[in-house]
């Protein structure tokens, strides 16, 4: 009877008997599909030590599975029932995540029987009979199978006390049962993979989904006359049909803000909501009853139009540039996703076999066809391999037969090994295939995959994240906010006063009539607008604009303007480890040679060059390690090597590159060893020697892997010497060696080498040295050789097939004799290195008073090595005098995601989860590592990070820092999330601020990231934190510039209502010195580029204010001398000058020169000033860095030469004196103007004797130079011993003074 295979097009067996009996007194019923023997039919726990079979065996006739298959994957109607779900598959691949495979399988097909059985109405199904019947029939069978190698794999661990669960078995790693066993188990998740690819969604693992054959057209795949590859053209009506059932592979796109929204958005703003405000009082107020009688309005209406129209421009430039923003993503997505391309196997009815298709013998044939990612359906076979089309689109399973493939899942699980996959396996999307290659059917595409599924969830506005949401405003903005409410109150305040002093001296001392209230109420509405801050909304657009463009050109792509300044107070980065911190690229840094161990701490220093410099590894040595490693790899493994002889790229096994590329570095060509070798070569003259040698490819039952090659020595009796190297895992190659080689340094490398025989102490000091590898979580690889002599007249590939039967493999079966007796060559300790810049980057962050934490999927060895070596762990973290390795910390400062969600979630009565905060702050600053953190686990850790208030518990932080010299920052946390996985995308998108990696960083990462870092260099954070600092510095600098100008001016504009009930600065040149030239300042100001000196300083408090002690002490010391030279001016000036006071001139109708000196005077000491207001903190030398900013000075002589011609030549429309001035008042206003510098030099040193010694007795944390006490910036400082502060991890405290 022909049984089952992997291709049901292989058999043609219709119209067999339904019973056969077999020579050894088995039946085969094929209603069952089971086939049991007297032993397996009654097999109990009592007989599963006899060495016999556990597993049934499932000998299945093909003839049911290939009608069905036949019948259902010719058809192209649009009405084609599946009896199973999109939501039910993606179930199917979710449930892999948490089980295994088989189980899985049981589930899924528990859900088709139901679906079948349940009201289909279908005598067929319910009699057995017809294809229907049949494939009803033939999935009942499978599932009785599966669901009783479940029981028999779970009675077996339970007698054997086996560590193979029931809910962990797969096809991929089974070890626990007898050979014979795993077979089954493998076969039969192969054969359920098929079943459903045939049953349940009418493909075909051949010709896959069948198609018209006029839908495409042909091109050739390739130059060397392969099989054709087709294009498709149209959308037939089976692809459309499973398009409108199971949906798109193409998550739908996160919809464009509109620009109106924006707009709307950016209205938003409490400052223009102020503005909107002023400007429609002050329009009706001067059209309507603030107009004389008789009079026409003029430009009355322009102060108020003025302040409308610079909120429309701050609106549609703050819009304008979000949206841009948007459209230039988009357009990258769609670049990338237009070259994201595959090819799948898809059927043609009547069209023949064709160049390089295959027939199911049907009338199908299939072809091979290209497709965009997101133009894949669920049914199509996929075609997949290490070299090109590495990425998995959607969610697979492996069909048969796959060679060696294996899966890099990292972006998925954080874990940088690769994954063995087998038929019947899923393959998850997200996943790369970095070795062999498969076929594989589409199970789930879009949100049912699961990495839809988290691209849909960073998309959506987030139920099911309700109680993980954060702040809706950045901690900029929320200052802002605050500020514009101050300057509110004090404006409001100011009209007041103003309008009730007017009204009381003109009408109470004056008699005038009460139709001047008008005017006193006119007078009142200037003095609020003076108050507020016109220009400081577009201060903040232009220089969050000019800071994100200047980061793009340093590899910081800035998504959202706000993303700017919010890194500016970063307080935490949680990073991922795995292309973060680390190159993603497996690389050796230790190595055990020659009876000396290397390992390699500098990330900046390859492996070999620091052997080399310490001379441990002898030139024979080099030879005979890069023999070894270059004959016993992989074909698929290769490097990629430019003109001049660097390595630009590699490809294989993650493993076997980080081998080959130690070959190189110690300066051999892998390339020329394996061309050059006989037995090994296939290219050339050499090739046609290839079948002299003998390779034992690896598996997981043997762990290693070998490869024979003979030796250029001639024998008397016509034997063979072949030398047979090999390399695996270290403790089984350890345990294959009976000798150790060795050579003497400097010696000819042709002829030193010698052989020891292996004792007992040695053997030991080896194993201890690969368990220290494993420690630091390195994998570990073991390397050696054998000179094998093969007896005249012997085939090579039988003699080295013979087995041994004392010494085993690790599954229990026989052990190649020729891997036996092996000489010990070396250990090779392996990881994905870390980068080089990141130490100094994380350095430069703890001294910015940013604390870094890592957090990885990846295991706990391997995460706390690489913490170490980036300096997220430190000596005092460790139990002291111990290794620096997991199990040597301190408590809580490594915790896996298992335990950390067992503690920061509490159970409530209805078996729901709850976030418990109290819970987490217990923790949270001791923690320094999560390892095997789950997706979930990141998303906690940002959410209680960033709404922690441990820092109002006094009492606990006290505490922390007498046991624990841990300081806790005195604010809530600004939690910044670095990452480049599908499984960061939820954190990226919770954390105050996301960095996506730019290059290695999937889609929905960089969606759901803030901010994409190009050069997917870590260290391009630090640039990040120092604009976003610059920002909040250059809205400081103009704040300290904007303030001083409304202090003056509202003064002034009080002391002429009470003195004149008129200002003599008039409302049309306070709207020049408050939105013209102040929109320009703030231009001017927002280009001053970043300096070192902002790292130096820690974070700012969300809660502190934005003015700083030193900030009021520029502002009223530089006001209070501008209001002195306009009073001064005001009363004594047309004495001084001999001219007639301006008040007497104004009621007459002229412009006086009185008030014009007074502008123009106000103008350059406000122009003057802005040259001061670059600094914050009492600097001496205030023109340092100037040359270094060319806008800077441009817009300071543009303005000068603007303020020229508005008192040259503006006459009534500024009003100013006709005329302009004469040359003596020219001098006097700027000689005036400039000692606004030697007055500031004043104002420091005041400061500093005065204001800074009250400030430091008091403890005063703020941004001055004030105090010298220091806190830590981290969580968790001090020395080697714990007991002092880390010097270099301290930082001077902000004067918080106001």
């Amino acid at each position: 009877m022909d049984t089952l295979q992997i291709y049901p097009e292989a058999a043609d067996i219709e119209g067999q008997a339904s019973t056969t009996t077999n020579t050894d007194n088995t039946t085969d019923n094929t209603n069952n599909g089971i086939m049991m023997t007297d032993e397996t039919s009654t097999w109990t726990s009592t007989s599963i030590g006899k060495p016999k079979s556990i597993i049934p065996d499932l000998t299945l006739t093909a003839a049911q599975l290939q009608s069905y298959a036949a019948s259902s994957s010719t058809s192209t109607s649009t009405t084609t029932k599946f009896n199973i779900t999109p939501t039910q598959l993606g179930d199917f691949t979710r449930e892999h995540e948490r089980d295994s495979p088989r189980d899985a399988y049981i589930d899924l097909f528990t859900l088709y029987l139901s679906s079948r059985g349940n009201g289909s109405g279908n005598d067929d199904v319910e009699n057995g009979s017809g294809s229907e019947g049949d494939a009803y029939q033939y999935i009942q069978t499978l599932l009785t199978v599966l669901q009783q190698d479940k029981d028999a794999t779970t009675e077996f661990k339970s007698i054997e006390g086996s560590s193979l669960a029931s809910t962990s078995t797969s096809a991929s790693s089974l070890t626990s049962l007898n050979a014979k066993d795993q077979e089954k188990v493998a076969h039969h998740l192969d054969i359920a993979a098929l079943a459903v690819t045939t049953i349940l969604l009418h493909s075909s693992a051949e010709t896959g989904i069948t198609v018209t054959s006029s839908t495409s057209t042909s091109t050739p795949a390739s130059a060397s006359g392969k099989a054709d590859v087709d294009v498709d053209v149209d959308v037939p009506l089976e692809l459309q049909h499973r398009l409108n059932y199971f949906g798109s592979n193409a998550i739908t796109e996160k919809k464009m803000t509109p620009f109106l929204i924006l707009c709307w958005e950016a209205l938003h703003d409490f400052v223009l909501v102020m503005l909107i405000i002023m400007g429609i009082v002050s329009i009706a107020v001067e059209t309507t009853i603030g107009r004389e009688e008789g009079k026409k309005c003029g430009g009355c209406w322009l102060e108020g139009a003025a302040i409308l129209t610079s909120v429309c421009i701050v609106m549609l430039v703050t819009a304008g540039i979000d949206y841009m923003k948007q459209f230039a993503f988009r357009r990258l997505n769609r670049s990338l996703e237009e070259r994201n391309t595959k090819l799948v196997i898809r059927g043609s009815i009547g069209g023949g076999s064709g160049s390089g298709g295959t027939s199911s013998g049907s009338g199908v044939t299939g072809r091979q066809v290209v497709v965009t990612d997101k133009d894949i359906v669920v049914g199509d076979i996929l075609s997949v391999n290490s070299h090109s089309l590495a990425s998995i689109p959607a969610d697979c399973i492996l069909l048969g037969p796959a060679i060696d493939l294996q899966m890099d899942e990292s972006s998925l699980t954080g874990e940088s090994n690769p994954v063995h996959k087998a038929p019947g396996d899923i393959i998850l999307s997200g996943t790369n295939a970095i070795q062999g290659s498969g076929k594989m059917v589409v199970v789930a595409v879009g949100i049912h995959s699961v990495a839809g599924r988290i691209k849909a969830r960073v998309y959506e506005s987030g139920d099911d994240e309700e109680d993980m949401e954060g702040d809706d405003e950045t901690p900029l903005y929320q200052k802002l906010d605050a500020i514009a409410k101050q300057i509110a109150w004090a404006g409001t305040i100011a009209a007041i006063f103003a309008f009730a002093v007017s009204a009381g001296i003109g009408l109470g001392h004056h008699k005038k009539e009460w139709k001047s209230l008008i005017d006193y109420f006119i007078v009142a509405v200037t003095v609020l607008a003076v108050a507020v801050p016109e220009g400081l909304p577009l201060a903040v657009v232009l220089a969050l604009a000019f800071s994100s463009n200047q980061m793009m050109g340093e590899n910081n792509m800035v998504k959202s303007l706000d993303a700017c300044e919010t890194m500016g107070c970063a307080t935490t980065i949680c990073t991922d480890k795995t292309g973060t911190l680390t190159a993603n690229q497996m690389t050796a840094r230790a190595i055990y040679v020659n009876g000396k161990n290397s390992v390699c701490d500098d990330p900046k220093i390859t492996l070999a060059d620091f052997v080399t410099q310490n001379d441990q590894l002898p030139p024979s040595m080099v030879t005979l390690l890069s023999n070894l490693i270059s004959i016993c790899t992989m074909n698929e493994t290769f490097l990629t090597i430019d003109l001049r002889n660097r390595i630009s790229g590699s490809s294989g096994n993650p493993t076997e590159v980080a081998l080959l590329t130690l070959v190189q570095e110690m300066g051999c060509d892998y390339r020329n060893v394996r061309n050059e070798t006989r037995g090994r070569s296939d290219v050339g003259a050499m090739g046609q020697n290839l079948h002299e040698g003998k390779s034992l490819n690896f598996t997981s039952a043997r762990k290693m892997m070998s490869w024979a090659v003979p030796l250029p020595m001639s024998s008397t009796d016509g034997s063979k010497m072949y030398r047979l190297y090999s390399k695996g895992a270290a403790e089984v190659i350890l345990a294959r060696c009976t000798k150790e080689v060795k050579a003497e340094a400097g010696a000819n490398p042709d002829s030193s080498t010698s052989e020891m025989d292996m004792d007992e102490e040695t053997s030991n000091k080896i194993t201890s040295i690969a368990e220290q590898y494993a420690r630091r979580g390195m994998r570990c690889l073991g390397l050696a050789y054998k000179d094998i002599t093969i007896p005249a007249g012997v085939d090579v590939h039988v003699h080295l097939d013979v087995t041994s039967s004392t010494i085993k493999n690790s599954d229990g079966t026989d052990a190649f004799l020729a891997e036996t007796d092996m000489v010990f060559c070396s250990l090779v300790g392996i990881e994905d290195p870390l980068r080089p810049e990141v130490p100094g980057a994380i350095q430069k962050c703890y001294e910015a008073g940013i604390d870094v934490r890592l957090v990885t999927g990846d295991s706990p060895n391997t995460a706390v090595s690489i913490a170490y070596q980036a300096g997220i762990l430190k000596k005092f973290h460790f139990i002291e005098d111990s290794e620096m390795v997991a199990e040597n910390l301190k408590p809580n400062v490594l915790m896996e995601g298992r335990e950390f969600r067992s503690v920061v979630y509490k159970s409530l009565p209805d078996n729901k989860k709850e976030f418990d905060q109290e819970a987490f702050d217990d923790i949270w600053p001791h923690l320094r590592v999560l390892a095997r953190s789950s997706p979930d686990d990141k998303l906690t850790l940002a959410h209680g990070l960033n709404q922690s208030t441990l820092f109002e518990n006094t009492e606990r932080c006290a505490k922390l820092l007498k046991e624990d010299n841990i300081t806790i920052f005195p604010d809530r946390q600004v939690v910044s999330m670095t990452g480049d996985g599908t499984n960061d995308a939820p954190a990226l998108k919770r954390a105050d601020i996301g960095f996506a990696m730019g290059i290695a960083g999937t889609q929905i990462a960089k969606d759901a990231a803030d901010i994409i870092l190009i050069d997917d260099n870590f260290a391009s954070i630090v640039t990040a934190a120092k604009w976003g600092r610059n920002v909040y510095a250059s809205i400081q600098k103009f704040l300290q510039f904007q303030l001083t100008v409304n202090i003056a001016a509202v003064v002034t504009a009080l002391v002429g209502a009470v003195a004149y009930q008129k200002s003599p600065l008039a409302a049309i040149q306070l709207l020049w010195v408050n939105l013209l030239m102040d929109s320009l300042a703030s231009l001017a100001l927002a280009s001053e580029p970043p300096t070192e000196e902002l790292l130096k300083r820690p974070p700012v408090n969300r809660s502190q204010h934005m003015i700083t002690s030193q900030m009021w002490a520029n502002m009223l010391g530089q006001s209070f001398f501008q209001i002195s030279v306009t009073m001064l001016l005001l009363f004594v000036g047309p004495k001084w000058f001999s001219i007639p006071p301006g008040h007497e001139e104004e009621d007459e109708g002229r412009n006086s020169i009185h008030y014009t000196i007074i502008f123009n005077t106000f103008v350059w000491m406000q122009l003057f000033n802005e040259v001061n207001s670059r600094n914050l903190n009492g600097e001496v030398n205030i023109f340092r860095g100037l040359n270094k900013n060319p806008i800077f000075i441009g817009i300071l002589v543009s303005t000068s030469v603007l303020q020229v011609l508005m008192v040259e030549f503006g006459g009534k429309a500024m009003h100013v004196a006709d005329g302009g001035l004469e040359a003596k008042y020219w001098g006097l206003s700027i000689g005036i103007g400039a000692l606004s510098l030697p007055v500031q030099q004043l104002i420091n040193v005041l400061y500093r004797t005065i204001i800074m010694n009250k400030g430091s007795k008091n403890n005063d944390h703020g941004h001055g130079d004030g105090g010298e006490q220091k806190y830590q910036a981290v969580s968790m400082n001090g020395s080697d011993n714990g007991n002092l502060l880390d010097p270099t991890l301290s930082f001077r405290a902000i004067n918080r003074g106001y």
